[in-house]
């Protein structure tokens, strides 16, 4: 979908279709029509009139999630034609959320499919009166978030065959070479080297080497110094500690961590943010076999921490545990570190599975973490930590387990695990994204197709955006 900004009188901009978004048919000249066909003015609501060459779509309140969504519902309406052109008139709708909203509304993913459908080449023609810097830097920025998401959906719904750490490496270094960042890859000599235990005994009994991705953003004069550390887990059978069958179903999404920091990678340079970034990503795949890691293991972390490894299948706490130590180690004068993962199934019966669970030790840090998540389209909510979870995660024989000794609370404890690996100077600069709910979802969603969403990608890209 080719999407345009264009300065033009709306009413002679030739087109085969206007689309309309609408609150009130009271006010538009097709009401009888719309009546008769039962239109109603809500989200995913849509009539297309090609007679008169209209498509109505509805719109429950004027913020960025419901026009978003609204001018997704009309993309896909406008995808199931053969028309070539529609057009759009700005006028009072936000630029933003119909910029991103017909790019993630437009994604589609039949990488698989034997008989790919035809597609017909159509653009969407956004117009208005007069183009003004701040409209034309939005329509830019609002286009590469947009890519970066569906860039983002695209790794995680690749199978596990064709997407293993190698591959996730290879496709880290093509995003090096496109933006001019810095790429290093270390695999498991360096990890083995570097003390790097936790993270390499999860990927032991894998065919599939694991590979340690350092990706760096360096403009001139930067005014800050930040960290993105995405869990990589390109597959998850749950290790010895083996997932029933239905729930190793959709375990490609447990790259969606490392595959959202190599989206935003992607984007910052094009984005000229005036910032340092670090993406750091642990690509591993979690398996069985004869030299798999095992319950009872006492793992050495990264710092020196012992481990005392009750579930093969808290994996993804242990891999990110030594990326965060070796963020913390490589990297000095760190302003933020974040970090991404679909941790845990606790965090989607916790909050549901649209909505990021956000945690940390800094109650501000966080406040202004779910506020750019909101402002961004993706739903987050913060999470508290509290002293009485911390003790559920004692060993008696490791200095931690990476299973509390509780079923409850599963996401917090999840994230204080973590938090045993960030050090003392850094305590308030991190945050912790359990993406678990919204990164794949098994039915489409808003703006959002079956599988992946790109969960975090604008989020953080927001964030990053409005850092002072």
């Amino acid at each position: 979908m080719k999407i345009n900004l264009v300065e033009s009188d709306f009413e002679k901009l030739k087109s085969e279709l206007e689309i309309i978004i609408t609150d009130d048919i009271e006010n538009t000249k097709d009401k009888d029509i719309l009546e008769s066909l039962g239109f109603e003015e809500k989200d995913e609501s849509v009539i297309l009139l090609p007679e008169i060459g209209r498509i109505y779509v509805g719109c429950e309140d004027c913020d960025y999630e419901s026009i978003a969504i609204a001018i997704s519902t009309a993309i896909k309406k406008f995808n199931s034609t053969k028309f070539k052109s529609a057009k759009i008139n700005l006028q009072e709708l936000n630029l933003k959320a119909l910029v991103e909203g017909t790019i993630l509304g437009s994604y589609s993913f039949d990488n698989y499919k034997s008989n790919k459908k035809k597609k017909t080449k159509q653009e969407l023609n956004i117009c208005v009166e007069k183009i003004t810097e701040e409209l034309e830097n939005t329509f830019n920025i609002s286009k590469e978030i947009a890519k970066a998401v569906n860039k983002t959906r695209d790794m995680v719904n690749t199978a596990p065959a064709d997407f293993y750490p190698e591959i996730m490496a290879n496709i880290a270094k093509k995003i090096a070479k496109e933006s001019n960042l810095d790429c290093k890859i270390k695999g498991e000599e360096y990890l083995e080297k570097n003390g790097m235990n936790a993270m390499l005994n999860v990927g032991r009994a894998s065919v599939n080497e694991s590979k340690l991705i350092h990706l760096t953003y360096k403009p001139k004069n930067a005014k800050k110094k930040v960290v993105l550390v995405g869990k990589g887990l390109t597959y998850d059978s749950g290790g010895l500690s083996l997932k029933p069958a239905d729930f190793m179903v959709t375990m490609k999404c447990d790259k969606s961590g490392g595959c959202a920091v190599l989206g935003i990678m992607s984007a910052v340079a094009k984005l000229d943010l005036p910032i340092e970034i670090h993406g750091i990503v642990g690509a591993v795949e979690n398996m069985i076999g004869g030299d798999a890691y095992k319950p009872d293991d006492i793992l050495v972390a990264k710092n020196g921490k012992t481990i005392e490894v009750r579930n093969t299948d808290a994996e993804g706490r242990l891999v990110l545990a030594d990326c965060l130590c070796y963020a913390q180690d490589e990297i000095e004068g760190i302003d933020y570190i974040f970090d991404y993962a679909t941790l845990t199934g606790a965090c989607v019966v916790g909050v549901g599975q649209y909505t990021s669970g956000i945690m940390g030790n800094s109650a501000s840090l966080k406040r202004e973490v779910v506020s750019h998540a909101l402002e961004s389209g993706e739903y987050a909510t913060s999470l508290p930590f509290n002293r009485f979870l911390r003790k559920t995660i004692k060993s008696e024989i490791a200095d931690i387990s990476n299973l509390a000794n509780t079923r409850y609370g599963g996401a917090l404890t999840a994230g204080l695990f973590l938090d045993n690996f960030i050090y003392e100077e850094n305590k308030d600069k991190w945050i912790h994204h359990d993406i678990a709910g919204p990164a794949y979802v098994e039915k489409p969603w808003g703006y959002n197709p079956y599988g992946a969403s790109g969960a975090g990608v604008r989020m953080t890209l927001e964030f990053l955006k409005n850092i002072k």
